[in-house]
């Protein structure tokens, strides 16, 4: 009992923090339609990715807008604390919409592939005008204003565009034109909607059933059997867990609300004030976002842009998220030294004993990377995953049944399959409300790729970058930088990356950036932007969570993801950090960077080894850390003196093991 009322706590705080209004608890017959409904919408994209495909614009139409409709049933137009458990008229309408909008494209597939060369109708022209009317109501139910209102000022460029001066002017766009392009298979219903329905969906019904079968609770036991008893073990605990299992989903907001409920608790319990652990929290679980083997969502919809496979993206992506963790990791252990913080009592830990013997927990994710290295499509091998997810699901309900509850051999089973059964259609229903958010996104951002491609202006956002990168090539990157993290703040990380790339990624192709490269460097400062100030939407949510300053806690978020600011600049120079190259150089450049990664993190906290860094050393720390992950063979020499010269001269300084004050104790807040 104690652990579903935690569990309703932890999705009632998801739902407050990552969707904008309130969802409705939907009971009775209306509820009953509801789950059977998500569950059959899950099994129709699993029996089209698997076994019997249908037409792309006909499965887009169905995903989106049948998505949609279950999205205006269960949430409300109004960001309302209130329990709402009734439908009112006006959203059966929309839900109605919703659902007559593919029969547009099941019942006309013919005549609709004959006008997209003669011209739309008026019947088109309708479908059109209300599908995007209705994909914007449903982006901000799910995920707020933001993502609606850049959606609409793209849209109002269109109109305005032949007006404005120099980049930004393009000759107009008529009305007719303009509904057909957003609307069709280069907007709403074009690439990014088609990662959603495939990629997206897929593995996002895969993490949920390693929710269910209990796999991201064996994680994260054993990051505590590992850490939890070292210096500061809880927040190093966080930082384990979300490498191990970082990507629970397409949100960071969700990975901060469904770990932070445990972590936060635990690290406040061993001294960390509040704006420290909700900022460990928030930076872990947004690494997830880049943590292969199942990194964030935007990771499917640039391996499907650039047409390559999906495991070049998670290979590329390794390094760099080992840098992050380690940065998080060397953070928190110099901020547990600082203030004498110490790990979990031996007693409360899990026992390694236990947990080999658990082992077989592992399997779903295990399966899925081995299935993925043998090149296997990431559908088979996320199907392989939950197939194992299923055999544990029903193999731990048999064993609790007939060893535990002695139920018998027989009974024991026809339980189990039934329990498991249960457990089956609980998962696909949960898995929709998973990835709604994400469907609605997906659809918007496709909107701002529509009038990209029908405006032109991201060709001429290239040309501009060419002007700027004529200058110097590095003030064009940090420009790129800067356009990435401002357009992902305020919206989901999926959203984030997919409207970067649109905008930002062809100007970087065109000065000469690999695309790889480019699309890489975009991912990472387009998740970043959730721990960017001012809108830094996984340091508020964790921020809240923790009841702390949500300005300091984003500061200190910022300062823990210092490191993976710099990294996307270290592998523009040398895609070696991204695993392109001889292993020997990747080797090499992985070692220095990491090296790199301690000096940096010794100069943001101001202390090194045993105590304090003068704030001239910190500086030098800096500098050498710097030139430790720039990949050259000359700036690794110095940085490395530098690094070794300032741990003697830390040594030398405090032999032994130093604190500072702690004032916490003070003030009320250990």
């Amino acid at each position: 009992m104690a652990e579903s009322r935690l569990t309703a706590e932890v999705n009632t705080a998801i739902d407050d923090m990552e969707f904008a209004n309130a969802r409705r608890e939907l009971g009775g017959i209306v509820g009953m339609v509801w789950r059977f409904s998500a569950a059959v919408f899950v099994l129709f994209h699993l029996w089209i990715l698997l076994v019997q495909p249908v037409d792309p614009t006909v499965s887009r139409a169905i995903h989106v807008f049948f998505g949609a409709a279950l999205g205006f049933a269960l949430f409300s137009p109004r960001a309302t604390a209130t329990t709402i458990t009734r439908i009112p008229l006006l959203d059966w309408a929309l839900i109605a919409a919703c659902i007559a909008i593919p029969f547009h494209y099941i019942l006309d597939a013919d005549g609709i592939e004959m006008r997209s060369f003669m011209g739309p109708n008026t019947m088109d022209l309708l479908v059109a005008g209300a599908g995007m009317l209705l994909v914007l109501e449903f982006a901000r139910r799910t995920a707020g204003l933001v993502m609606p209102m850049i959606a609409i000022v793209f849209i109002a460029y269109c109109f305005v565009g032949p007006w404005l001066p120099g980049i930004l002017f393009h000759r107009g766009v008529t009305f007719d034109q303009l509904l057909v392009e957003l609307f069709g298979n280069n907007g709403v219903l074009g690439t990014i909607v088609q990662v959603s329905a495939s990629f997206i969906i897929m593995f996002v019904v895969f993490a949920t059933f390693l929710q269910t079968s209990k796999a991201g609770d064996y994680f994260n036991d054993v990051a505590l059997a590992a850490v939890g008893r070292l210096r500061g073990g809880p927040a190093k605990v966080t930082v384990l867990s979300g490498l191990m299992f970082g990507a629970i989903s397409g949100s960071a907001v969700a990975n901060v609300v469904a770990s932070g409920a445990f972590t936060i608790p635990m690290m406040r319990r061993v001294g960390y004030d509040r704006p420290t652990a909700a900022a460990i929290e928030a930076t872990s679980s947004t690494g997830g976002q880049i943590t292969p083997p199942v990194m964030g969502a935007g990771a499917f919809i640039m391996a499907e842009v650039l047409g390559i496979p999906y495991m070049e993206i998670a290979l590329a992506g390794l390094i760099p998220a080992l840098l992050f963790y380690i940065a998080n990791y060397i953070h928190c252990d110099l901020n547990a030294r600082k203030l004498g913080i110490r790990g979990l009592p031996r007693n409360e830990l899990p026992r390694w004993t236990h947990l080999a013997r658990r082992f077989y927990m592992a399997t779903p994710l295990v399966l899925l990377i081995y299935m993925l290295v043998l090149g296997y499509s990431p559908f088979r091998a996320a199907a392989w995953g939950i197939a194992a997810a299923l055999t544990i699901m029903f193999a731990t309900t048999l064993i609790h049944r007939v060893f535990l509850q002695r139920e018998g051999l027989v009974a024991g089973a026809l339980g189990g399959v039934a329990e498991t059964i249960a457990s089956i259609y609980a998962t696909l229903h949960g898995s929709m409300r998973e990835v709604m958010q994400l469907i609605a996104v997906c659809a918007a951002a496709g909107v701002v790729a529509g009038v990209i491609g029908v405006t032109g202006v991201g060709g001429r956002f290239a040309t501009m970058l060419l002007d700027i990168a004529g200058a110097s090539s590095l003030l064009a990157m940090v420009f790129a930088m800067i356009v990435a993290i401002v357009l992902g703040m305020g919206v989901p990380t999926t959203a984030a990356y997919a409207i970067a790339a649109a905008v930002v990624a062809p100007g970087l192709i065109r000065i000469g950036v690999e695309p790889l490269v480019a699309h890489m460097f975009i991912f990472y400062f387009a998740i970043l932007s959730a721990i960017t100030p001012p809108v830094a939407l996984a340091s508020f949510a964790a921020a809240s969570m923790a009841r702390a300053d949500m300005w300091k806690t984003s500061v200190i978020a910022l300062k823990l993801g210092l490191a993976t600011f710099i990294v996307p600049f270290m592998f523009w120079l040398s895609p070696s950090l991204l695993a392109q190259g001889p292993l020997g150089g990747i080797l090499i450049s992985f070692v220095t960077a990491s090296c790199g990664v301690y000096l940096l993190a010794c100069s943001t906290e101001g202390w090194m080894q045993n105590g304090p860094l003068a704030l001239p050393l910190r500086l030098l720390s800096g500098a050498g850390g710097l030139m430790l992950m720039i990949p050259e063979g000359y700036t690794d020499l110095a940085g490395f003196v530098i690094g070794v010269g300032l741990l003697l001269w830390q040594r030398r300084l405090y032999p032994t093991e130093a604190t500072l004050p702690r004032r916490l104790v003070a003030t009320g807040e250990a």
